[in-house]
């Protein structure tokens, strides 16, 4: 019997805890997976000293960047993109980083191919983006990514022109806007714009259908959530964890 868990803030709406759950007892393994909420990573030393029989932990949301700080190394991938969202606590105690969320946007977008043009734009600049950049730039795409602030490498929301959205076919929700209980937000985007040869990709997975993809609906785009990203990218998890 072994324990693992998801460390984040504010995660009771996790879909970790569920998914894990549920595939230990269909597999009959005693196994077990909790959420830990922390306010502060200052909270992450104490938690694995109170959890002996921890042998793996997930990342969300604010940590996959600053919990690279608290481990001892990381795998290759995980290091070139800078993010961690999977920790596996070695034999020996030490702990090393991966990123398995990559593969799993990789795996969820590859159903949504093919489109128009290799381009796209990146709403957001968290931990999450990192690992979508990651996988669209090895894919040879065109990135624009968008943030409320400019700087030497995004573009603001006001800076959205026409020429830009119509000639960037992939736009990809990496922001916690529009999740659950928050259901009616949305990146501020000029949805009226798009248009069929659009792909929105939204890593949000609660609600099913957020406000992003139903105003991508409206003008015929083609919508995708995250929760096909999230199963690929627990199984990945998964996999390192045994091995």
């Amino acid at each position: 019997m072994a324990k693992f868990g998801l460390i984040g803030k504010n995660i009771g709406y996790s879909f970790s805890k569920r998914f894990f759950t549920e595939k230990f007892e269909k597999e009959n393994k005693r196994h077990t997976y909790e959420n830990f909420d922390i306010d502060s990573l200052e909270e992450f030393k104490k938690l694995l000293e109170n959890n002996p029989d921890l042998k793996g932990l997930n990342v969300t949301i604010p940590y996959k960047e600053s919990i690279i700080l608290y481990l001892n190394r990381l795998d290759s991938i995980a290091e070139k993109i800078g993010a961690v969202n999977t920790i596996k606590i070695l034999k020996d105690g030490t702990l090393k980083g991966f990123n398995t969320d990559y593969f799993g946007f990789a795996k969820a977008f590859s159903s949504l191919l093919p489109i128009k043009e290799k381009t796209a734009l990146v709403l957001g600049t968290g931990g999450a983006s990192k690992a979508i950049i990651y996988v669209l730039d090895t894919m040879g795409y065109k990135i624009l990514q968008v943030s409320r602030f400019k700087n030497e490498h995004t573009i603001t929301y006001d800076e959205l022109s026409p020429q830009i959205i119509a000639t960037h076919y992939l736009i990809i929700n990496t922001t916690p806007l529009g999740t659950y209980p928050n259901i009616e937000k949305a990146p501020n985007i000029p949805y009226t714009l798009l248009t069929p040869n659009h792909i929105l990709f939204d890593l949000t997975y609660n609600p099913s259908q957020t406000t992003f993809m139903k105003l991508g609906l409206l003008q015929r785009a083609k919508v995708s959530n995250g929760l096909k990203m999230l199963e690929y990218q627990a199984l990945k998890s998964w996999e390192i964890w045994q091995k």
